[in-house]
């Protein structure tokens, strides 16, 4: 891979990758760290404040000299062109441009993917074990700290659908352990499982598929290639597979499928992973994602293909994500925290009701203020059990 990287030229007018910027302290001065998200590259790029509006310009469309003639014009900066060509030549280093040396590094690493037997696991040893024994008895203890709830056990097979976290086990156990556990006795006739996963990478309403089975220390979920197939038909191909390099990093579908595998005990069942790019541009614009043809083409196909099988939808989704660990300046106060639960209620209603457009239009009507975590997901496994009714 490295000599790939050490081929490429610097790109002339460069384009920033969708990363996601965090804000760190750099020598006493507020700076912006910036790091491949797929974590290819070993370096990272820290970029002071002051130069943000630089970033946002680099979209493409301007070489160097336009870049410093657009930073003194709109933000007043005045940088020579060496120090802008210096700091475009430390993003491409670190992969960090679209159209630079992360060509030939996401090329070479989507090969090896394909080529491998199955999709590793990205956060094993990480958010719970890598070990298949170890892993067992971390969520026996997980669940063992869990009480039940009292809820009557049901054993006639009428799940359809459930809302799976993402966030770590550690934080998260308890909210796993209570749905998985409840979900657990209608899990053992489920011939297949659709899971559509949040993409924190993703392109605005992209729909990424992969042939690849997803392995844990549990063993092997195997991808059921002729869903993935009529879906990739009906998507297109180029569209389906763009950007199904974010499948070996991303988490959502991953962690959810931990939890499964752990309560269908001896067997498996194969799997849909589809992971569901940003709805920002459906939550401030006129358009809707029902409008969405893709989206359309989607849902019609996996009805079809899944017709006369029992079939577990599984959103890997998380709701509010505020606080100053996602960026907010200050801690949330016991009345805003208030708020938040009876709107995060509110949201759960209407997924609890099947009502795909009532939970969008929540979000829309607030402009996603609480950054559900899992909009898109949760959407998509709403309008498939709508047309599954």
């Amino acid at each position: 891979m490295s000599d790939d990287i050490a081929t490429n030229q610097t790109p002339t007018h460069p384009k920033l990758r969708p990363v996601e910027p965090q804000w760190v302290e750099y020598q006493g001065q507020p700076c912006i760290y910036l790091r491949d998200p797929m974590a290819m590259a070993e370096r990272a790029v820290i970029v002071p404040r002051g130069l943000a509006p630089l970033l946002a310009l680099c979209d493409g469309t301007r070489d160097v000299s336009q870049l410093q003639v657009s930073l003194m014009l709109r933000a007043g900066i005045q940088l020579s062109i060496d120090k802008i060509a210096d700091l475009v030549t430390q993003l491409d280093g670190a992969l960090l441009l679209e159209n630079g040396a992360y060509l030939a590094a996401s090329a070479q690493v989507l090969r090896e993917y394909r080529g491998a037997e199955f999709r590793t696991p990205s956060h094993a040893g990480y958010v719970y074990p890598p070990e298949a024994n170890e892993l067992k008895a971390t969520l026996d203890d997980y669940c063992g700290k869990v009480p039940a709830d009292g809820s009557p056990q049901v054993t006639e097979s009428t799940l359809a659908g459930v809302v799976s976290p993402h966030i770590d086990f550690a934080r998260g156990y308890e909210t796993y352990a209570r749905l998985w556990r409840r979900a657990a006795p209608m899990l053992r006739d489920v011939e297949v499982a659709i899971i559509f996963g949040t993409d924190h990478a993703g392109g605005a309403g992209a729909l990424t598929l992969t042939s690849q089975g997803y392995h844990t220390p549990l063993g092997t979920m195997p991808t059921d290639k002729d869903v993935v197939e009529g879906l990739a038909k009906a998507l297109g191909p180029e569209s389906a597979f763009a950007e199904e390099i974010h499948h070996i990093r991303e988490h959502s579908i991953e962690l959810a499928l931990v939890w499964l595998q752990y309560f269908l005990t001896d067997r498996s069942c194969p799997i849909v992973p589809i992971l569901c790019g940003s709805f920002h541009g459906y939550v401030e614009g006129e358009s809707d994602p029902s409008d969405d043809e893709r989206i359309g083409a989607t849902l019609a196909s996996l009805a079809e293909a899944t017709a006369g099988r029992k079939t577990l939808v599984v959103a890997a989704a998380d709701l509010a994500h505020v606080g100053p660990a996602f960026g907010d300046p200050v801690p949330v106060d016991p009345v805003s925290r208030a708020r938040l639960a009876a709107e995060d209620g509110e949201s759960l209603a209407a997924i609890c009701d099947g009502d795909a457009e009532g939970f969008f239009q929540r979000s829309r009507t607030e402009s996603d203020a609480r950054r559900i975590c899992g909009l898109p997901p949760i959407y998509m496994a709403l309008r498939y059990l709508e047309g599954a009714r």
